[in-house]
C-alpha cells in the first residue's frame, strides 16, 4: 500500500504553505503530494488567504521537489479547455522530470463557478464534456503527427499536438467518484486509476465492483484502485482530540467516517481498504501547519502498510 498526502488549499493556503508540506512529504517518504482543484472555500468560515491555482502551484512544486509524484484530485472539466489543459499538464510533467498525474472530473461545486464567472452546466452535460475532454487530452498526448477531433462541445482541428509529456505513453489519468453508471464506463475506457473519495468501506467496495465489471465488459484488466480519506492520528486520546479540534471535527465522527485514532487503529483502517483491492490511499491532511502529524504517520503508520 502506498500512502499519498492530499491537501485542500481552497480552505486557505499560500504557495509557501504547500511547498513546506510537499517537501516534508517528500522527505518522509510519502509516495505523492496531491491537491484539490478549487478556487473557493468549501463551506462557511474564514477563507484565510484564499486558494491558489492548482496547475500553477504544481508547476512551482515540480521545480522545488525531486522525487515525490504530484497531481490533482481532481481538476474539473469546467475550469479549462482540454487543449490548453493538455499543454499545461505536459509542461508540468516536463518540469518535474515525469512525476505528474492528472485527476480529472466533471466538477460539482457551483458556488465557485458563480463567484468567478465560470459556466456551470447541468450534470449530464458536465459528464458529456468530461468524456470529450478525455478523448481530446489522450488524443493530443498520443498523436504522432497532428490531431483532430469533432465533438458536441469541443472540436480540435489539425492541432500539432505539442508539447508532449515526458512520461510514456502519457501521465497517469485518475478518475474518481462513486457514480453507478457513467463513471465506471469512463474509467474502463480511459483511466489508469480509479479513486473513491470519502466513502465507507462498504460503499467503496461496491464502487470497485462496478468498475471491475465495466473493465471486464470492455475487455481490459481492472485499473489500479485507490481511496481518499480524512486522516487524524494521535499517539493518545488527548493528542487525537487536539488534532480533531484543530480541523473542526468530532473524534467519534472521524473514527466513523475517516482514518482516525491511534496509529494502530489507522493501520487497521487502511488494511480494510487494502482488503478490497486498494493499492493507494490518499490521506486528506486538513491542518497544513501540523508537520508533526506527517512525522507521526510516516513513523508509526507507513511502515506497517
Amino acid at each position: 500500500m502506498k500512502l499519498r498526502i492530499f491537501t485542500e488549499p481552497q480552505q486557505g493556503a499560500t504557495y509557501d504553505d504547500l511547498l513546506v508540506v510537499a517537501r516534508a512529504a517528500e522527505r518522509l517518504g510519502f509516495d505523492a503530494f496531491f491537491r484539490s482543484d478549487h478556487y473557493q472555500l468549501i463551506g462557511s468560515g474564514d477563507p484565510g488567504v484564499g486558494s491558489t491555482d492548482a496547475w500553477v502551484t504544481l508547476a512551482g512544486l515540480a521545480r522545488e521537489t525531486s522525487r515525490i509524484r504530484l497531481g490533482t484530485l481532481v481538476t474539473p472539466t469546467t475550469f479549462r479547455f482540454p487543449g490548453p489543459l493538455a499543454i499545461s499538464v505536459a509542461g508540468v510533467d516536463q518540469m518535474s522530470g515525469g512525476r505528474v498525474e492528472l485527476g480529472l472530473g466533471a466538477g460539482w461545486y457551483d458556488d465557485e463557478h458563480h463567484a468567478y464567472g465560470i459556466p456551470f452546466p447541468p450534470v449530464g452535460e458536465r459528464f458529456d464534456r468530461l468524456e470529450e475532454q478525455l478523448e481530446i487530452i489522450t488524443g493530443l498526448w498520443g498523436a504522432t503527427k497532428s490531431f483532430s477531433y469533432e465533438g458536441a462541445h469541443y472540436s480540435v482541428a489539425d492541432s500539432p499536438a505539442l508539447p508532449k509529456p515526458v512520461q510514456s505513453p502519457r501521465p497517469p489519468l485518475i478518475l474518481g467518484g462513486a457514480g453507478a453508471r457513467r463513471t465506471p464506463n469512463l474509467v474502463a475506457r480511459f483511466a489508469d486509476e480509479y479513486n473513491v473519495p470519502f466513502r465507507t468501506v462498504e460503499q467503496t467496495g461496491a464502487a470497485y465492483d462496478r468498475v471491475r465489471a465495466a473493465c471486464e465488459a470492455a475487455g481490459r484488466e481492472t485499473v489500479l484502485l485507490s481511496a481518499a480519506q480524512v486522516v487524524c492520528v494521535g499517539r493518545d486520546e488527548a493528542e487525537l482530540a487536539r488534532r480533531a479540534e484543530a480541523i473542526g471535527q468530532d473524534v467519534a465522527e472521524l473514527r466513523g467516517n475517516g482514518l482516525a485514532g491511534t496509529p494502530e487503529e489507522v493501520v487497521e483502517g487502511i488494511g480494510r481498504f487494502g482488503a478490497l483491492g486498494a493499492e493507494r490511499v490518499y490521506l486528506q491532511v486538513l491542518d497544513l501547519a501540523d508537520l508533526d502529524h506527517l512525522e507521526l504517520i510516516a513513523a508509526e503508520v507507513m511502515p506497517h502498510v
